[in-house]
């Protein structure tokens, strides 16, 4: 292959010869050791030849009753003469690059999306503060995420959610408000009661009379805190039961996972880059964040009619690829560890999956089919309306 592309750029001309006794001549230039790449025979006393540009002014020197000239050149010499043909228009190409390359490189425009003016205006200042204005290059994604976290960090009690997103020129900024619920408080008279059969494990009563145990078996509806307070049996008062109860409950799940897996995954990272094409050769610009896996949407934007030669601007997008093979224990633990995500996926900060355990395995020649049992600590919080009681 390398020597394939040498031999298409080393220098070469094409020469016409005419004379008698072409054939003579032809011996001269062997006897000189002058590779001739290529004999075209015109006439009986004309002849056209490929040799090497390095060679000509032997040929020149053994010539003698010969007329000869030089018809086209080939390779390097050929490059060298478009090159200082179209040396401007290379210059202005150039600079149009650097441009161009500014140009995709400069934020235009930020849109911050809120119903909100005065969190629209907290947004943009802090941007601004962490480099992302208009007229300001293009932050990386790596810079971006670290400025997202700092605004959460800074504005936890404002802001509940952040995205930064970069669109060509452009940052599309959503915001969610964060609301700072007081702690509510029962509009009426009620008992806090598990919403589904569970082991009480936490009781957190605020108002109320807790009437139930830590490891009591409660069904759905059974009153963990009341709001009737009582006296030797009898109802004293009757108050809004206020609180939380946390209970051990049980999942059954059942997962198939493949021995051999294979996922081209998007990490969410991308730009846009510029590529020289030579041949089949890619030469990227400016590039100097590349991606080890990518998904490239090409599309070309100069092609010369002379030359294998073109410029391409690319939308590269990151890939994670992930290419396993597994043996059937670990098969088990990839299942297990999906089977657990999509659990942990459902529960709150306060909620935990307690212990799992492995019921049952099936396998096949490509899959394994495990049950899992999850006993989870769970949010069983319920309300339930109390009657009042009619005073005598």
């Amino acid at each position: 292959m390398k020597n394939a592309i040498f031999s298409k750029l080393t220098s070469k001309i094409r020469i016409c010869v005419k004379g008698k006794n072409i054939e003579r001549f032809i011996k001269r230039l062997a006897s000189k050791n002058i590779e001739l790449y290529e004999i075209e025979r015109i006439t009986y006393n004309e002849i056209n030849l490929v040799i090497l540009k390095s060679d000509y002014s032997t040929v020149e020197e053994i010539k003698t009753i010969y007329d000869i000239s030089v018809k086209e050149v080939y390779g390097f010499e050929r490059l060298k003469q478009l090159l200082a043909k179209n040396k401007y228009m290379i210059v202005a190409f150039c600079i149009g690059l650097v441009f161009l390359y500014v140009l995709t490189h400069t934020t235009f425009e930020i849109e911050v999306i809120h119903n909100k003016k005065e969190l629209r205006t907290l947004l943009q200042e802090e941007l601004a503060k962490n480099g992302i204005s208009k007229w300001k290059p293009i932050r990386s994604y790596e810079q971006i995420q670290n400025i997202k976290k700092n605004i959460l960090e800074k504005y936890k009690d404002k802001i509940e959610w952040l995205e930064i997103e970069t669109v060509g020129t452009k940052y599309i900024v959503r915001v969610e408000e964060r609301i700072l619920n007081e702690n509510p408080q029962a509009s009426s008279i009620q008992d806090i009661v598990a919403k589904k059969p569970a082991i009480l494990l936490k009781i957190e009563a605020e108002n109320g009379e807790i009437v139930k145990n830590i490891n009591d078996y409660v069904k759905t509806g059974d009153t963990v805190i009341s709001g009737n307070i009582k006296l030797n049996e009898e109802v004293k008062q009757q108050i809004p039961a206020i609180g939380k109860i946390y209970g051990e409950v049980w999942y059954k799940a059942t997962v198939e996972y493949p021995f051999t897996y294979y996922e081209e995954k998007e990490t969410g990272k991308k730009h846009t880059v510029y590529t020289y094409q030579l041949f089949h050769k890619r030469i990227e610009l400016f590039n100097f964040h590349a991606y080890k896996d990518k998904k490239i949407e090409s599309k070309t934007l100069w092609k010369s009619n002379l030359l294998p030669f073109s410029l391409v601007k690319e939308n590269q997008k990151e890939l994670e690829i992930i290419d396993e093979q597994y043996t059937q224990e670990e098969a088990i633990q990839k299942a297990t560890e999906l089977a657990t995500k999509k659990i942990e996926a459902q529960l709150s900060e306060k909620e935990e999956i307690i212990r799992v355990q492995q019921l049952k395995v099936n396998t096949n020649e490509r899959t394994i089919v495990v049950e899992l049992f999850f006993a989870v600590m769970e949010d069983i919080t319920d309300t339930k309306p109390i009657e009042p009681i009619t005073q005598e």
